[in-house]
């Protein structure tokens, strides 16, 4: 199969306003970054939401049918793949609220618990734009991304309910084993769309070996052909993840919310620049970006 789906992540909730000066923040730049991102080859956009006067990111609905709208306004085609990966503190119905309001065709659900370390980060900047963005990474020392067997399982009874795909974000291989029981308990429906998500503090690096380790654990647990799926690296090891993962038979992601480079010591201006870039490289190497109809067949077999 030469078709494969390009995700796009438009600006996720990992990097601050004051690592890039074309991180998207508002609604309007949001949506333009998710249309360029469209129309530049990407099947998929996932959207987060962001405070639009200081970028710190928001659970807002008010921001995220803005969003949408202006999407929708001029792209019906492209697949809105919501997140619900919320903030610190928040319950699973608000960081799920997006599904019963919107009923996107997929929404991230992450699929365990992990240390998020990005303070490291914080170390390298001298020049913040807002006071929130130092405080907020730093905690991320003593923090744990929460998602336990009752938060997945009410997270997946709320996406059944409104006949939401889960894009299940897998960031370790345990991950993998927990999505396992979840289909087995009959909480995920169907063959499993997992996202390897590598290169986080805390959990699985990126690199060659922790992707093929990944892979292999998926086959054994969901047989060959028995789940779709797709890969990124964080920051500098995102199209080299990419790249492999097109030859294991998989799909890609890319996006301002994992790498804010086009290439090494060039910011990428906007998310289609990024997915322009993966869409050049998918065909040098005979592989063709999905269409969003496209994708949403591989994603329903």
């Amino acid at each position: 199969m030469s078709k494969r789906i390009v995700n796009c992540s438009i600006t996720g909730s990992i990097h601050t306003p004051s690592m890039s000066p074309y991180l998207p923040i508002t609604p309007d730049q949001i949506a333009q970054n998710a249309i360029d991102a469209a129309n530049a080859g990407a099947a998929s956009v996932h959207i987060h939401a962001r405070n639009p006067e200081n970028g710190a990111p928001s659970p807002s609905l008010d921001l995220f049918e803005e969003i949408v709208g202006k999407i929708r306004a001029k792209n019906k085609d492209v697949i809105i793949c919501l997140t619900t990966g919320g903030g610190m503190g928040m319950t699973v119905e608000q960081r799920a609220a997006v599904i019963p309001k919107f009923k996107p065709e997929l929404a991230s659900m992450n699929a365990g618990s992990f240390n998020w370390g990005l303070f490291p980060v914080a170390a390298k900047i001298k020049n913040w734009k807002y006071e929130w963005e130092k405080p907020v990474l730093e905690s991320t020392k003593g923090f744990i991304f929460q998602n336990t067997f009752a938060d997945m399982q009410r997270m997946l009874e709320i996406m059944n309910e409104n006949g939401t795909k889960p894009e299940l974000e897998c960031y370790d291989v345990g991950h993998l084993y927990n999505v396992k029981f979840m289909q087995d308990t009959g909480y995920i429906k169907g063959r499993p769309y997992l996202q390897f998500v590598l290169g986080i503090n805390g959990a699985n690096a990126a690199n060659p070996y922790e992707l093929q380790h990944m892979k292999m654990t998926a086959d054994r647990l969901f047989g060959v052909g028995g789940y779709e799926w797709s890969a990124f690296g964080a920051g500098k090891e995102e199209y080299p993840i990419c790249i492999q993962n097109l030859f294991l038979g998989g799909h890609v992601r890319v996006g301002m919310e994992d790498n804010l480079n086009v290439a090494k010591g060039v910011p990428a201006k906007s998310n289609a620049d990024l997915v322009e870039k993966m869409v050049r490289l998918m065909k040098e190497l005979d592989f063709e970006p999905a269409t969003p109809d496209e994708a949403r067949e591989i994603l329903k077999k």
